[in-house]
């Protein structure tokens, strides 16, 4: 059996998440666990170490320690952000030279490495950066196998059940501002946002704010003295696929402000982006873009939108905008998150050596099975169900009219 791989390939690419430590880690262990004598090498920052040549090698001494790399967020081999078939960034960032193409040069450095099969652990655009090598490698008679995992905390990727580390990330969130709501106190008539991260995606936004109240519900107060349940609450949740009529909220929050004397939203980092982007370019701003063409979400500052737009309508004397996303996607995996890595880990190895390329990830399109799905099929962008029954539970819990929920086209 392992005469059909004798060397894999492991990079991390795009942001963080709190499962490419861990995934390393499953990785390592079901190979050595499968076939101890398969050679493991890790490509250094993702797509840009492929391109340079620059890896590290699994030893036997790091084969022992997988275990180590479940107890850390982040990535230990490191990430990047690089679009293989945007040959001007590539050659602009001096990762390839004037007249090449990175994709071959990304597959002559596996065959000179002598890799079998390269996985990828990424959300939408690293694995369609996969999806685009692995065309150039069959089309191109590279005999070379190309195995993904689904990473991404927007848990917004097609057509990907539970992406891996997002649970971890709502749960992160939570603990984040269970501190910082306590600001209310600071000043009289506040107004916090909690800005999540969630591009396209409210699911993040919506999965923290539950997770948030889960915690605050085993709290005790005492409301005689200003401790009170009703000022720690989630007061507002806004998100990209939903409508934002800003008067009606604004009115239906000045009364939250005038009892409470503070509001709380979360409010998701792609909520009312285009509006944003309208204005800046109105003023004749240039709206900054990464690689992949995606509006740079911390440069438009949509916390700061929101702030502004509700402050004065508020009556609001202070506000505080604070963004939960590096605390976030740089967590440890927790248990949950773990058990659906390690099932993830294993059945990549098992597609490794059976040469079934694709993303492994549970299939919602299939029955929830989890298998090898077709790079072809996935996409980034999914929308959250914002009719899900515990999303409308959460609205009508915290006050927030479910007419609310009228999903928004992109």
């Amino acid at each position: 059996m392992s005469k059909t791989v004798k060397k894999v390939g492991i990079l991390t690419a795009g942001g963080l998440a709190p499962c490419l430590s861990a995934a390393i880690g499953y990785l390592i262990d079901a190979y050595t666990r499968k076939a101890p004598d398969v050679e493991i090498i890790c490509y250094v920052n993702g797509y840009m170490g492929l391109l340079q040549g620059k890896s590290l090698t699994v030893t036997p001494q790091v084969r022992a320690n997988w275990k180590a790399f479940v107890e850390h967020g982040g990535s230990p081999i490191g990430n990047s952000r690089v679009k293989l078939t945007n040959v001007k960034d590539c050659v602009k960032r001096g990762l390839v030279k004037e007249g090449e193409d990175p994709q071959k040069v990304a597959a002559d450095q596996l065959v000179r490495d002598g890799v079998d099969v390269l996985h990828t652990i990424g959300g939408d655009d690293t694995n369609t950066a996969a999806a685009d090598l692995a065309k150039f490698l069959k089309t191109n008679n590279y005999d070379l196998t190309v195995v993904g995992l689904p990473k991404t905390i927007d848990n917004d990727v097609i057509p990907i059940q539970q992406s891996l580390g997002a649970w971890t990330a709502a749960e992160e969130g939570a603990r984040y501002f269970a501190n910082v709501v306590a600001e209310h106190n600071a000043n009289p008539r506040m107004l916090i946002i909690h800005e999540v991260m969630g591009r396209n995606c409210g699911w993040l936004t919506a999965a923290t704010a539950v997770e948030y109240r889960k915690l605050v519900a085993r709290m005790n107060f005492v409301p005689e003295l200003g401790l009170s349940y009703e000022r720690r609450e989630v007061h507002g949740i806004f998100i990209p696929e939903m409508a934002l009529d800003i008067p009606a909220e604004a009115a239906r929050l000045r009364r939250i402000m005038d009892q409470h004397d503070c509001v709380n939203l979360f409010v998701s980092e792609g909520a009312c982006v285009s509006s944003i982007v309208a204005e800046m370019e109105a003023r004749g701003e240039e709206v900054p873009r990464d690689a992949f063409g995606h509006v740079r979400l911390d440069k438009v500052n949509v916390g700061g939108w929101f702030a502004k737009q509700f402050a004065e309508m508020l009556g609001a004397e202070k506000t505080l905008v604070q963004k939960s996303g590096y605390y976030s996607r740089a967590a440890a995996a927790n248990a949950a998150d773990r058990k659906l890595i390690k099932r993830c880990a294993v059945k990549a190895v098992q597609c490794a050596f059976a040469r079934k390329g694709g993303v492994v990830g549970e299939d919602e399109e299939r029955g929830g099975k989890l298998r090898a799905i077709e790079f072809e099929r996935i996409k980034g962008g999914k929308p959250f169900n914002i009719q899900a029954e515990w999303f409308l539970q959460l609205l009508a819990e915290i006050g927030q009219p479910v007419s609310a929920a009228v999903e928004v086209k992109h």
